[in-house]
């Protein structure tokens, strides 16, 4: 097989990898998705990989319930760096107002990635991963529950994680309001970023 085509073998492992391990609490393992410099960005942690590890598995200790399942994918590959976007939902299990809810979340992670060497040869890690909030919706578990929320909390946050970001905010997170959505200026901004990182600038 040729190069380009083992990075993309490699580049979707990669993508495929974070999302069993972190819902897995596989932390070790976790850990080597990303490079030294790595960052996340979500509606409720944006930090270095570290702290996110550290608020993840505190969550985790606490029964925060986040998981996620991954769809189609694509990657533009250019040299040693690639820009990967991936299908995916977010499902998210608590209680709101007394009823505990399910909240699924639909969009794409949107990763800055970069091949570098290492001690064990050269491999891909995360230098940036920005989700992209499409759409979502909020289900009480017990469809006979009955569920009211607040319309003015609802409105603070954007259309594509309105229901997250309400949930996440019941339990406590300080939720970011301008994370990018399928369509509007965040979105629009994040890909030309994508676009100077594969020419060789900054991802910032």
């Amino acid at each position: 097989m040729n190069e380009e085509l083992l990075d993309r073998l490699a580049i979707r492992a990669l993508v495929e990898n974070w999302a069993v391990w972190r819902d897995a609490g596989d932390w070790e393992r976790f850990a080597t998705c990303w490079h030294e410099d790595g960052f996340m960005m979500a509606t409720w942690c944006q930090a270095p990989w570290r702290d996110f590890i550290a608020a993840s598995r505190a969550g985790w200790a606490k029964g925060v319930s986040i998981l996620h399942f991954l769809g189609g994918h694509s990657a533009d590959v250019a040299g040693n760096r690639a820009i990967a976007q991936t299908k995916m939902t977010i499902s998210q299990r608590a209680e709101v107002h007394g009823v505990r809810v399910d909240v699924v979340c639909t969009g794409r992670f949107y990763d800055f990635l970069e091949k570098r060497d290492g001690p064990d040869g050269a491999r891909w890690g995360v230098v940036l991963r920005q989700p992209i909030y499409e759409k979502d919706r909020m289900d009480p578990v017990d469809p006979a529950a009955r569920l009211a929320l607040d319309p003015a909390l609802l409105a603070r946050f954007p259309e594509g994680y309105r229901h997250l970001a309400y949930l996440q905010t019941q339990i406590g997170y300080a939720v970011k309001t301008d994370m990018p959505g399928l369509q509007g200026p965040e979105v629009e901004a994040l890909t030309a970023r994508g676009a100077r990182w594969l020419a060789g600038g900054p991802h910032g």
